[in-house]
């Protein structure tokens, strides 16, 4: 292949494959196994990333098991082959380069390798293209490879064939260089060798790795050894995943702390890549931010904190054990510890959400603090209200959740039952230990308890009571 030729090649955007329709029997699940979450998201949509990266147009994701729920999560563009009986890899690259009309060549992906990178698929795309080669693989050195197929080389050193464990002998499961399963072919190659594929194996599959056979006697495989192999493991139990998990934690902390947060303990927090993350941020061990979470700058997220799909304003303080979940907390505030707050929370900026405070689907103005013991839900709160210790927006009546509205200003006492629908004015001051069931008018004192009723000696009469039963 002349040079030109090759750079020609190199700039085209290659098709992508990525198969994606095996059962996961291992992973001992009803679900489809690309559809398990690594680092918050489904694995699949890390090798959709790659190709995406990559400039792949088009890219397919071969389907077969549970194709209906993986469609759900695929972005938009991504074109889908089903593949309804699963007779080896070789066989489901037929069905995924069927939408494919017209490309150079095709890269041909796993839907459960998430640790993969675009740099090492990038290195594999200039391999192809320098040598001028029908196909170029991707390969990797690894102690004890145990399952994996195994690279043979003849005596010069260029690749042989592709041997599966079920097929190897034992002088070949000594090999410690395996094949990735990552392949770039020329497009009207790999047509022509899949219609030639047979499933004379063990298996009785069609295995892709008998197209590197094919062309091996020609000097048609390049191959690219990956520096580090725990880039190509793939998932397939449950062991394999929390080992791939806590690589991609591991990669997701280090983009965080190298753009300027704070993170005490890396192995024990827990940051998905999908988080956004200010600057002068303090995350200490246990922490646990997920989804799509973005966080302003000056933050304290305190131990065992747990943030899911929220909006955090700057110089905002989590503390110990709280929760935070589809929320939006304003500048300056304080929250926990141990506090929660359930979806649809909105806190305004400078609040004080204390301990064992429970919210869910209010909102509250500026400079509101419910600092301890209270549940506000169904609720609208102005700016500058104190909330009493042990305050309640009885906000369900068995039938249907009522609104509670505190206007600005009002301060609620301890132990305060606010029975909605009902609405405190602007200003009002309610009494500890009243139950509200009337709208308080604004400027008003409210106290609303049962009348005290003292009865002489009673209590000496009780106490007596009670040391004769014993």
């Amino acid at each position: 292949m002349s040079a030109k030729k090759s750079r020609r090649s190199l700039s085209t955007p290659p098709a992508c494959v990525i198969l994606a329709a095996g059962k996961g029997v291992r992973m001992r699940s009803s679900r489809p196994k690309v559809l398990h979450k690594i680092g918050g998201r489904p694995m699949l949509l890390y090798s959709i990333d790659r190709a995406i990266e990559l400039g792949c147009n088009p890219i397919v994701v071969v389907l077969g098991n549970g194709a209906e729920l993986v469609k759900k999560i695929l972005p938009p563009g991504v074109k889908v082959a089903i593949q309804e009986k699963q007779l080896g890899t070789g066989h489901a690259v037929k069905f995924g380069i069927e939408p494919i009309k017209r490309a150079k060549r095709v890269l041909i992906l796993y839907g459960d390798t998430p640790l993969l990178t675009a740099k090492t698929l990038k290195h594999l795309l200039k391999v192809h293209s320098a040598s001028g080669k029908a196909l170029a693989i991707l390969t990797a050195i690894m102690p004890q490879p145990n399952r994996l197929g195994r690279i043979v080389r003849k005596a010069g050193g260029e690749v042989d064939r592709v041997v599966e464990v079920s097929d190897a002998t034992s002088d070949e499961m000594e090999i410690e260089e395996i094949n990735a399963g990552i392949y770039v072919a020329d497009f009207g190659f790999l047509k022509h060798a899949l219609a030639a594929l047979k499933s004379d194996n063990a298996q009785k599959e069609y295995y892709l790795t008998d197209v590197v056979q094919m062309v091996s006697a020609k000097g048609e495989v390049a191959t690219c050894t990956v520096g580090d192999y725990t880039e190509v493991l793939g998932v397939n139990d449950r062991i394999e995943m929390a080992q791939a998990e806590r690589e991609i934690n591991r990669r997701s902390i280090l983009q965080f702390m190298t753009s300027g947060v704070t993170v005490l303990d890396p192995e024990h927090t827990y940051v998905n890549s999908t988080v956004r993350i200010g600057p002068d941020s303090i995350i200490y061990p246990g922490a646990v931010i997920e989804g799509n979470t973005a966080m302003g700058r000056d933050c304290v997220i305190g131990p065992g904190a747990f943030i899911r799909d929220s909006q955090i304003g700057n110089e905002v303080e989590i503390r110990a054990h709280s929760v935070v979940d589809s929320s939006r907390v304003g500048d300056e505030t304080t929250v926990g510890p141990s506090a929660h707050l359930r979806p649809e929370t909105i806190i305004g900026a400078r609040c004080r959400i204390g301990n064992f405070v429970e919210t869910k689907k209010i909102t509250m103005g500026e400079n509101t603090k419910a600092s301890h013991l209270t549940y506000l839900g169904d609720a609208k709160i102005g700016k500058n209200v104190n909330i009493g210790c042990g305050t309640i927006t009885c906000n369900y009546d068995g039938v249907t959740k009522n609104l509670t509205i505190i206007e600005d200003d009002v301060f609620v006492g301890s132990d305060t039952q606010l029975v909605a629908p009902v609405k405190v004015g602007r200003g009002a001051y309610i009494g500890s230990g009243s139950t509200i069931t009337k709208d308080v008018p604004p400027g008003a004192l409210s106290v609303a308890r049962a009348p005290q009723k003292d009865i002489l000696r009673g209590g000496e009469r009780l106490g007596k009571r009670k040391k004769k039963d014993k």
